[in-house]
């Protein structure tokens, strides 16, 4: 704290703070054991027996974990609490025994009033130690929990079955994590009121009676009339939780899903479909918010239990509560100890809500975390080495039966839940019985060790599949499998994590620095680790985002080559190479002469040329293998593979001779260790930062930029970000209303000492100061429900949906380079955690930061008029508390954002590890990822628990000056002892020992809003954001432009950002209308680069827009518009029309693209083709039979309603480029961009792309980036790119009669002449 004062807190500065039994290391460990031994004591009971015990079998969990001594301090400290609570009362009943001796005929002595308030002071302090020791050692076991469920939960993630995936996402499971387990961390020290709430009811009751008698059963009464009105909020408290618990897991999971593709969305122009999405989810969000804000305004009536409780016992005590039902005696004794005590009878109740609620939220969460731990999960199988049909067989399957859904589907969704463990194959003796058709169906082979095997068949036929099998990612409905030794995997879908080149390849393996470089040179990764701003230890965005296909493809390669392991599964690796890299893996890599020889080796493909050079080869069909041998066998069979063969050499053949193209083969060709692949994904460290590397910049390895952290406090200006969001009028209404509850409330306490003082004297009847009290006590009723009525549903409503809407609205509206530098771990932490606290925490804080003033304020008024002496105590107090609150903000702002910062690296982890699970779990590097969850897992912890330590930190000076305060009051009143009434000191006693209550809590309260103002910063942050160019900028535009599709490239330069390198340099070309150019070029030549600039993706150097829209630039006054083409950036005509003059959304939406990446969301095959559902269903259907995929949707449940699972998972890579095939088919336009769109498929497939194009398209503009060269023989013109300039445009049989043309050089090498 001292040094937060003195300087900025680091990071470093609250390291090695937690306690070991806070660790990850100790606390999952703990719970797992627990949880092992009870679920499975809970598998071993009847299914009704379950349906009983499975809401709280993770709670009992939890309970017996720490067992008795776990849970035994924490209770005692909170019954020891609740016992200096009432002795308070009692010392101020003392006292006014005191005072009132004074006028008897037997006065006390002074020493005893001085006593007492020494007593007052020890009681009021001892109080505040014991309540701190209770919030420490309940913060402590809340994060242990945490700890544990984190770590449950991670583990979890890494073995859920397929159906499984489809229903627990990204999106939920982030939730489990950030969301769930946290409330154990907020809310237990609530729990422990349980257990204390009943007994300060009793002891309060008791101590009642003693001062009313029988009148005091009153406040029983109100209880027990209480109890039904408080089970009916807790029923409500749940249904709300839940339900905004499932709006917000959806609103996530899209918002994860958005920012993942977002490159493909802006493309598409798809963003108001999503916004649309996410402001549904919104919508349901605040009706919740809107729900839970009306049922606790109309309830607030409970937190006038006190006030209502002393009118009926005052009332009744006054007329008929003396001996014999005569009326009682009215003291202020009686009045004042009476009020204390209601008060104290009022907390419980009144704070039953607030406990019901958090109680609520600690069940909620749990049955939520446990639905996912009790989800189905694949079980590991052991290795069944009988299996091996020859002696040095190292892979087999034997009569194998895999699938991707539940056989028993329907039984899974009663069942899933209590099944978890329940071997899959368990009462399924026969794949006959299944539900569904399997995947993979009596598959049976075996390799031998050191063996090469290609996997081949037509798309969607199983290949991929097949793989899938062998490491466990399906379910296994018979047969057996054998994987004898270490396992390397290679997705079809490059995986690659947020580090380094170098970690990538090492993935968690010391360093062998010759291994190392012989695998780099094997995976044709040398030139492009020269090219990269800092060498190997260039960090790689988030999902690769600055690598192309196929460089993140060789990482991936590289990554499993330096594995060392015994055998490799490659799932068709060299689809997203070009033909010469394609050559190079297979010489030095893949093939029979490779870095891998010596290994055994499964890679499914799509091509056909190396296939002579393999052991054997495996044709899937139908989910079967329909042929295995080798490749003069299968040939002679002249069955499936030879039709497959006929088809590859027939389509080479058609295109050698549509091209005319010269015969001979030359082998000699220009050595290149890169590839000339899709770099759409090239962003910053390929070619175009390559200078900063010559410069010695020292941080060109860091891509992503460290989360930016203000400095400082939060200030006025983040408050009236908010208060301007939710209404200036709410908050002056709130701050007004409040102002109308104390003065009911002061007026009762001013009332009740004139009565006191007025007994006997019969100036009044008992039923005039009754209705009197009874009007006080009922403005303060009403006026409290007016209060939380305007705060809950209006301020904070209001407030939550403009901020999220402007966050939203602005990262859509962000340009591509502040996606590829941000990653998107810390945009969900926005929509998260940042709007969780805008959401549900920011107006409680404020509530408390007006409503402590304005008590204090009453307060003050209230003792100055019964003691003036006490006065002359407050400016020094004043002025300590002032000091000690600028003490604790100056640290406690920095540990805040600490908390906030530390978890966007968790959930980014988090997200990454789901991405990456297959590949994760087949190397058997879930040990390793599970230490890197602990350790950001520890981290996160430990900056919560140093801002937990700050704020007992406060709590235990500040509560020390509120026992200072109590003690001046007392001393002062007992100084005076004879010259002050017992009721004035009563009413100053009482009002001083609630100021220390107020004092304190308003001091915490404003810190607290300050931190919880830090989630508005982050948010405001992204709100402010320079946008990228507008969506439409009211340009008039011919009727259906482009009507020709000219394209023109006019002397134009761009760069990725401001500060970078020209990836495109004074490129000048033109397209004519219906010409098809192919694009080619090697690694950061630009090709990409040029189609992202017709999309406006990125834009001309030093334009207008291209430097608005950077962070750092300074916007000036001039009309974009009329300099859009400022700078030496040139220009992009189409159709004649400059397109930096258009709209990006009109300029998208006039352009179709199918890119590489073939990405499909969640959602319906309808909505993934037309998001905007303007399109007839007819059309859908006429588009999905063009691109050939009419026959599979239909055949599948719900035709074009069918659900897409995250990510398409349900889909293959070949059926996903199909999908987007018909995306273009719909939008009809003039150009057509073809990014590597074949990249993934089987010849077939590629073929009837190929003619879908030259059919549907044959009259658009067609610009085609390839890296197969074959692809792009037959168009009319090839743009050859070299180091962003344009090379070589001609027609190909002009280039190729040009032998030193670049273009001729590529075409040698992918064996095309």
């Amino acid at each position: 704290m001292s040094i937060g004062y003195k300087r900025p807190l680091e990071l470093n500065d609250i390291t090695n703070l937690m306690p070991e039994g806070i660790k990850s290391k100790n606390a999952y460990p703990a719970l797992a054991v627990t949880w092992t031994e009870r679920l499975t004591t809970f598998l071993a009971l009847s299914k009704d027996q379950q349906e009983k015990k499975q809401s709280w079998l993770l709670l009992k969990t939890i309970a017996a974990t720490y067992g008795w001594f776990g849970w035994a301090p924490i209770v005692l400290c909170r019954v020891f609490s609740t016992t200096l609570l009432y002795l308070q009362p009692l010392l101020l009943g003392r006292i006014l025994d005191f005072m009132q001796s004074s006028h008897s005929d037997n006065p006390q002595p002074l020493i005893s009033g001085i006593v007492l308030a020494c007593l007052m002071f020890t009681v009021s302090l001892l109080s505040s130690v014991v309540d701190a020791q209770l919030t420490q050692l309940s913060a402590e076991r809340g994060m242990e929990i945490r700890a544990g469920l984190v770590g449950l939960i991670y583990r979890k993630s890494l073995r859920l079955s397929p159906e499984a995936r489809r229903t627990q996402t990204t999106g939920s499971i982030s939730n489990h994590m950030s969301v769930d387990s946290e409330k154990w961390t907020s809310a237990l020290s609530t729990l422990p009121q349980w257990i204390s709430a009943p007994i300060e009811v009793i002891v309060a009751l008791w101590m009642l009676y003693r001062q009313l008698g029988w009148c005091a059963l009153v406040g029983l009464f109100t209880v027990l009339g209480l109890l039904p009105l408080q089970n009916k909020m807790s029923d409500i408290f749940t249904d709300i939780r839940i339900t905004k618990m499932k709006a917000m897991d959806s609103r996530v999971r899209l918002a994860t899903e958005l920012f993942t593709s977002i490159r493909t969305i802006k493309l598409y122009a798809w963003e108001d479909a999503f916004k649309a999405r996410i402001a549904a989810y919104r919508q349901t969000d605040m009706a919740v918010l809107r729900r839970f804000g009306t049922v606790y305004a109309a309830t607030s009536i409970t937190f006038s239990t006190s006030m209502f409780m002393s009118l009926l016992s005052f009332g009744i005590y006054a007329t008929v509560g003396g001996p014999g039902g005569t009326p009682g005696e009215i003291t202020p004794k009686t009045i004042f100890v009476s009020l204390a005590l209601f008060g104290l009878l009022g907390k419980p109740i009144e704070w039953m809500d607030y406990i019901l609620s958090e109680t609520t939220s600690i069940l909620v969460a749990t049955r939520r975390i446990q639905a996912f731990l009790l989800s189905e999960e694949l079980q590991p199988r052991p290795n069944v080495h009988s299996l091996a049909l020859r002696k040095d067989d190292i892979v087999a399957i034997r009569e194998g039966v895999f699938s991707w859904g539940n056989r028993q589907t329907e039984s899974s969704k009663t069942q899933t839940n209590v099944t978890e463990n329940t071997p899959l194959l368990a009462n399924a003796d026969s794949p006959s019985t299944a539900s569904g058709t399997p995947t993979l169906n009596n598959v049976t082979f075996s390799l031998k060790a050191g063996s090469l095997t290609a996997v081949v068949g037509r798309i969607g036929q199983g290949k991929s599949s097949l793989l899938s099998a062998l490491i466990g990612d399906m379910y296994q409905y018979g047969g057996s499998v054998l994987l004898d030794g270490r396992v390397a995997y290679v997705a079809q879908e490059a995986w690659i994590m947020n580090s380094t080149v170098k970690d990538n390849i090492l993935f968690g393996k010391p360093l062998d620095q010759d291994r190392y470089e012989r695998v780099l040179k094997a995976c044709s990764l040398l030139q492009d680790i020269d090219m990269l701003p800092a060498g190997d230890q260039t960090e790689i965005g988030e999902r690769g985002i600055n690598l192309s296909g196929g460089q993140k493809q060789r990482v991936s390669l590289a990554r499993a080559a330096y594995q060392d392991a015994d055998i490799y599964l490659l799932d068709d690796p060299l689809s997203a190479v070009d033909a010469h890299v394609d050559q190079h893996l297979w010489l030095n890599l893949i093939g029979p002469a490779g870095l891998l020889k010596d290994k055994t080796r499964v890679l499914v493909t799509h091509g056909i040329h190396h296939l002579r050079e393999v052991d054997d080869i495996v044709v899937m069909r139908n989910g079967t293998i329909s042929e295995f041998g080798h490749f003069d066998t299968l040939v002679a069979a002249r069955q499936g593979f030879y039709e497959l063969n006929l088809e590859f050499t027939t389509a080479s053949k058609r295109r050698k001779h549509a091209r005319n193209s010269q015969s001979g083969q030359q082998k000699d060709g220009v050595n290149s260790d890169s590839d000339s692949s899709n770099d759409a994904e090239t962003k910053t460290v390929v070619s175009a930062e390559s200078q900063s590397k010559k410069g010695g910049n020292n941080n060109a390895a860091a891509l992503v930029e460290a989360e930016k952290m203000a400095k400082g406090g939060v200030g006025w200006k983040m408050f009236l970000v908010w208060a301007k969001a939710a209404s200036y009028y709410n908050i002056v209404a709130v701050v007004v209303l409040y102002m109308l509850v104390e003065v009911a409330q002061v007026g009762t306490s001013f009332w009740l000492r004139y009565w006191s003082d007025a007994a006997g004297q019969e100036k009044y009847t008992v039923k005039q100061f009754l209705v009197i009290y009874g009007a006080f006590t009922l403005a303060y009723m009403v006026f409290n429900m007016a209060l939380f009525y305007v705060a809950v549903v209006k301020a904070a409503i209001k407030a939550a949906t403009r901020l999220h809407d402007r966050l939203l609205s602005s990262l859509l509206r962000q340009p591509m380079s502040f996606f590829d530098t941000t990653p998107v771990g810390r945009i969900i932490n926005r929509f998260s955690s940042d709007v969780n606290s805008v959401d549900n925490s920011l107006i409680w804080s404020f509530i408390d930061v007006v409503r402590c003033p304005v008590a204090i304020g009453g307060t003050l008024i209230v003792i100055s008029t019964s003691t003036p002496l006490f006065l002359v105590v407050v400016p020094p107090m004043a002025l300590a508390y002032l000091y000690i609150q600028a003490y604790y903000v100056s640290s406690s702002q920095p540990l805040k954002r600490f908390m906030s910062v530390s978890k966007s690296p968790l959930y980014q982890h988090f997200g990454e590890t789901l991405t990456g699970a297959s590949t994760i779990r087949a190397m058997a590097a879930t040990p390793r990822f599970i230490d890197m969850n602990s350790e950001k897992t520890d981290l996160a912890a430990e900056t919560t628990l140093a801002f937990g330590i700050s704020s007992r930190w406060l709590k235990v000076r500040l509560e020390f000056l509120g026992a200072l305060i109590v003690f001046a009051a007392a001393l002062l009143a007992v100084l005076n002892y004879g010259h002050l009434s017992a009721s004035a000191v009563g009413l100053s006693l009482t009002y001083a020992i609630s100021i220390t209550g107020d004092i304190t809590y308003l001091v915490k309260a404003w810190s607290e809003m300050s931190n919880q103002l830090i989630s508005v910063e982050r948010i405001n942050e992204y709100s402010e954001l320079r946008p990228e160019a507008p969506e439409e900028t009211g340009v008039c535009l011919p009727e259906n432009w482009p009507s020709r599709g000219n394209i023109t490239f006019r002397d134009y330069s761009t760069r990725y950002r401001e500060g970078l390198d020209l990836v495109l340099n004074h490129v000048s070309f033109n397209v004519q209308s219906g010409e098809k150019v192919g694009i080619v070029g090697r690694t950061g030549a630009g090709k990409s680069s040029l189609t992202l600039a017709i999309f406006r993706m990125i834009e001309a150097a030093d334009s207008y827009w291209a430097r608005a829209s950077s962070q750092g630039h300074s916007n000036d006054n001039q009309e974009p518009l009329s300099i859009a083409r400022s700078g030496d950036g040139g220009s992009i005509e189409i159709d004649g029309i400059d397109i930096s003059m258009l709209g990006l959304k009109t300029l998208r939406q006039h352009l179709s693209i199918i890119p590489q990446d073939p990405i499909l969301f969640s959602g319906t095959i309808r909505e993934n083709l037309d998001p905007f559902c303007e399109v007839a269903d007819e059309k859908l259907w006429t588009a999905l039979e063009r691109a050939h995929l009419k026959d599979h949707i239909s055949s599948l449940a719900g035709g074009l309603s069918y659900e897409v699972a995250q990510n398409g998972e349900n889909f293959s890579v070949g059926q996903r480029a199909l999908i987007c095939l018909a995306r273009a088919l719909l939008r009809n336009t003039k150009i057509l961009i073809l990014d590597e769109a074949t990249a993934a498929v089987d010849v077939e497939t590629d073929e009837l792309i190929q003619k879908t194009i030259r059919k549907e398209f044959k009259d658009r503009t067609i610009l085609t980036i390839a890296h197969r060269i074959k692809t792009i023989m037959d168009s009319d013109k090839i743009l050859v790119l070299d180091k962003g300039r344009v090379q070589e445009c001609e027609a190909p049989t002009k280039l190729l009669k040009q032998k030193d043309s670049l273009f001729y050089k590529l075409a040698e090498q992918a064996g095309e002449i």
